[in-house]
């Protein structure tokens, strides 16, 4: 391994010593093996490619203020890929395989783990697609089953910055009753578009609304959608079309053990200017703020653009403390490796 500058982090690929890799056929899965090459050597008629069955976690391990390591709720992406393998009729990855999967890939990397203090973790990327060949429309007979791991510095170098966000009417990011609450590839692969056309006009996210009414708050393109109220409540939306975000349900969580009141509820959008904060939440930020919307030739101006509000701000201090050791883990969240 080349001697890494930690400082200089950010969130993109490197190669590290290995990933792991199981294969599943006649209905069992196989051992499992440290692979040291980033490729697969993968059939050209792979039902992944064809018909997309494919389906990706993300979670990263820390090394915390003890020196121990620990993977921050592994158990629900074990959970949440098991639940959209049986959506997209893929073999369902056990949790005793999941996480002892885990285990072996970080130890396998442990110097690519970057040190307590340096605000940077070890990214967890599980993946799982339909390997066999299928050219008829129909689940793969073979599926392959991966974890690799990078290391990514902090996220936001100075502090949570303040970003503004954009509403495209004419893109939606899942159907109803599709494959929305579910992590497949193919989700977001449709939002590619509009984040681009989104990117270009100077935002850096994109919010969508139902598809069915775009009444309705749902998500961001890739974070779930968390606001507070100007009455101190967390407010997130109740979609069935929405993601299951591991994030937010531990700041749901770290909000209650605050003392907020929190509600899963529908969160129309007329009524965003009622919220004194609002943020993206996700594996890669935990909070990014947002404090402009904008719909067409409306502008709702949410906080301050200069930094993240008071509540936010708690929350994202709180799960990182969890999450490095400097706080009592009360919930039993981290898995130490």
């Amino acid at each position: 391994m080349s001697e890494i500058d930690w400082g200089a982090l950010g969130f993109k690929y490197m190669d590290t010593n290995c990933h792991i890799r199981y294969v599943w056929r006649d209905g069992v899965w196989d051992e499992g093996t440290l692979v040291d090459k980033p490729y697969i050597d993968m059939h050209i008629g792979a039902a992944c490619l064809h018909y997309g069955q494919a389906a990706f976690e993300g979670m990263k391990a820390f090394r915390c203020k003890d020196g121990n390591v620990r993977v921050f709720r592994p158990d629900c992406n074990a959970q949440r890929m098991a639940n959209t393998a049986r959506r997209t009729c893929m073999a369902v990855v056990p949790e005793s395989m999941f996480l002892n999967a885990i285990s072996r890939v970080i130890k396998a990397n442990e110097e690519f783990i970057p040190p307590y203090g340096t605000g940077g973790s070890l990214y967890i990327r599980p993946l799982l697609v339909g390997s066999g060949p299928q050219i008829g429309i129909a689940p793969a007979s073979e599926y392959t089953f991966l974890i690799l791991v990078i290391p990514v510095g902090p996220y936001y170098k100075g502090g949570l910055q303040p970003v503004k966000a954009m509403i495209l009417d004419d893109y939606d990011r899942a159907a109803p009753l599709g494959v929305g609450h579910v992590k497949v590839a193919g989700n977001y692969a449709a939002s590619l578009y509009a984040h681009e056309q989104a990117k270009h006009e100077g935002y850096p996210v994109e919010l969508y609304l139902d598809a069915r009414t775009h009444t309705y708050v749902e998500e961001f393109a890739t974070s779930n959608f968390i606001g507070i109220t100007k009455d101190g409540r967390y407010v997130t939306p109740d979609s069935p079309s929405v993601l299951p975000s591991v994030t937010n349900m531990s700041l749901k969580q770290n909000g209650a053990d605050l003392g907020l009141p929190v509600e899963v509820r529908p969160v129309m959008f007329d009524g965003l200017a009622g919220f004194a904060e609002v943020g993206a939440c996700g594996t890669a930020v935990v909070v990014t703020p947002v404090c402009e919307i904008v719909r067409g030739e409306t502008v709702i101006k949410i906080g301050s653009p200069e930094g993240c509000g008071p509540v936010l701000q708690k929350l994202y201090e709180t799960v990182q403390g969890i999450q490095y050791g400097e706080l009592p883990d009360t919930h039993g969240w981290c898995r130490e490796v």
